[in-house]
């Protein structure tokens, strides 16, 4: 009996040191977690003084140095440049107007030059036939010479895109006829129609040049 409870008694001493020993390590873990985190935090803490001790002396050496602090452009600057800018691609647009209508004018004498060039014969010819007739005597050769003129005359425009304008028996056409006088109709069918094509109109590269001036039937 008295074994029993000196074993009993043992057995709880031995149990409370254990406990005893268990409570003290946990503590110490404790302890020494909470020093790591103070540790950390204190680094923070110094790395953020660091950089913030570094920005203060480089804010100190621009100064010193003497460099102007950036700032936006105001608005009068801004209105300069963007003058400045109008001015040139004006004085581009400018110089552009003028090149083109340069080379616009050019063209149409290069044009005019080559038109003339081919009349050349044609004047050639003329001067020829007038120096041929005046000792001719055969009417027939007059007639068959300026019939080849006129001819050849003929073919240099329509090379240059004339065309002829028919209009005689057509409906009038206000886009294309100048009416210069109005007859009565012979027939039922030609009224409002041209009767007769007293001056001819003419057509360049399909562009109306020279309107038909016709008799219209009433």
């Amino acid at each position: 009996m008295i074994v029993l409870r000196l074993f009993k008694f043992l057995t709880y001493c031995l149990i409370f040191q254990v406990g005893s020993i268990f409570v003290s390590k946990r503590k110490k873990i404790r302890t020494m977690t909470e020093d790591k985190d103070q540790a950390e935090t204190g680094a923070e803490d110094l790395k953020d003084t660091t950089i913030n001790e570094e920005k203060s002396e480089e804010t100190v050496e621009g100064v010193s140095s003497g460099e102007p602090p950036t700032s936006e452009p105001t608005c009068e600057e801004k209105f300069a440049e963007l003058n400045d800018r109008f001015i040139r691609l004006y004085a581009e647009f400018d110089n552009f107007r003028k090149r083109t209508n340069k080379e616009r004018i050019d063209l149409i004498n290069s044009a005019s030059s080559d038109v003339i060039k081919d009349l050349l014969s044609v004047v050639d010819n003329f001067e020829r036939a007038i120096q041929n007739n005046e000792n001719a005597e055969d009417i027939q050769t007059i007639k068959e010479g300026f019939q080849l003129i006129y001819q050849q005359l003929k073919r240099v425009l329509e090379n240059k895109g004339l065309q002829v304008m028919n209009s005689k028996g057509e409906a009038f056409d206000s886009e294309l006829h100048e009416a210069i006088a109005n007859v009565p109709a012979p027939t039922d069918e030609e009224k409002g129609k041209v009767i007769d094509d007293v001056e001819k109109g003419y057509y360049l590269n399909d562009k109306v040049i020279r309107f038909a001036k016709v008799v219209v039937g009433q």
